[in-house]
């Protein structure tokens, strides 16, 4: 286990560089995480919070995804700077407990250190909500928890962080990191295997059986070429307004809430996101 955690956390640096952090690049990455899209409890008193609690369905059981206010008995407002990029970046708790794969960390690999910073000091403005979380419940759950270790040694990317592809424009790059890092769209896009791990580059965003486990999701890939929409700017305009001007197909599978988190996010990012999925064969 000891090894395994290792190799988990060795890519980061010690100390984090320094970084002047960036509050409003912070609200934006975390409307582009869709973090509410897990983190919300489904209570409408808690005024829009990401106190967590809400179930989230899987194969094998029921996750509930935690409170990342900062309060610092139930949420994480005791979590240090590495603390925190070690959990987004590796799935590992401050007390050095493998987190399960429900956490898309694989994705979050690819953010930079300073976006991480900046979504870390963004949570930590919010009002800390005090939100006791309850604990999954399924089959095997010791035996799983043992081998997410190994799970990881398998699976998480060897090509992180994010590089810039030189040979296209700013704006792609922009889409690819934005897709590929905080919105994690592999995490539901992309098939996986019988051991849950993401399927290979040539699956990328080819979509697959609904990681909750009924139905299915679609694929990203050929967009225009499918008919799905007539250009980039016609992807973009869906993922700011959605149902509401006719894109019901956003609208299932918890599609839904994901769009409508994204549409806060700034429209120079969301036509980058565009430009960069209508680009894909």
């Amino acid at each position: 286990m000891a090894l395994w955690l290792t190799r988990a956390v060795s890519f980061l640096p010690s100390p984090l560089p320094s970084h002047q952090t960036d509050l409003k690049n912070g609200e934006q990455l975390f409307h582009i995480g869709g973090c509410l899209s897990c983190h919300a409890s489904g209570i409408k008193d808690e005024n829009g919070l990401p106190v967590g609690g809400k179930p989230l369905p899987s194969p094998v059981g029921a996750f509930y995804p935690p409170n990342i206010t900062p309060d610092k008995e139930t949420g994480i407002g005791s979590w240090s700077d590495t603390d925190f990029v070690v959990a987004m970046t590796a799935g590992v708790s401050p007390d050095g407990r493998h987190y399960f794969p429900s956490f898309p960390y694989t994705s979050y690999q690819y953010m930079s250190y300073a976006d991480l910073l900046d979504l870390k000091a963004y949570l930590f403005s919010l009002p800390p909500v005090r939100h006791e979380i309850r604990h999954g419940n399924f089959p095997l759950e010791s035996l799983l928890r043992a081998f997410i270790g190994l799970w990881k040694w398998w699976s998480l990317p060897s090509d992180r962080p994010f590089l810039s592809d030189l040979s296209k424009g700013a704006e792609w790059n922009r889409g690819a990191y934005l897709v590929q890092g905080p919105g994690h769209c592999a995490a539901c896009h992309t098939p996986r295997n019988f051991l849950m791990m993401l399927k290979g580059p040539a699956h990328f965003l080819l979509g697959g059986r609904h990681p909750e486990g009924n139905g299915t999701v679609p694929s990203l890939r050929g967009l225009i070429t499918r008919g799905r929409y007539k250009d980039a700017d016609d992807l973009a305009f869906a993922l700011m307004y959605g149902e509401g001007f006719g894109y019901d197909t956003l609208s299932s599978g918890g599609m839904g809430d994901v769009r409508l988190n994204l549409s806060k996010a700034q429209e120079t990012d969301i036509k980058a996101i565009s430009a960069f999925l209508t680009s894909l064969p």
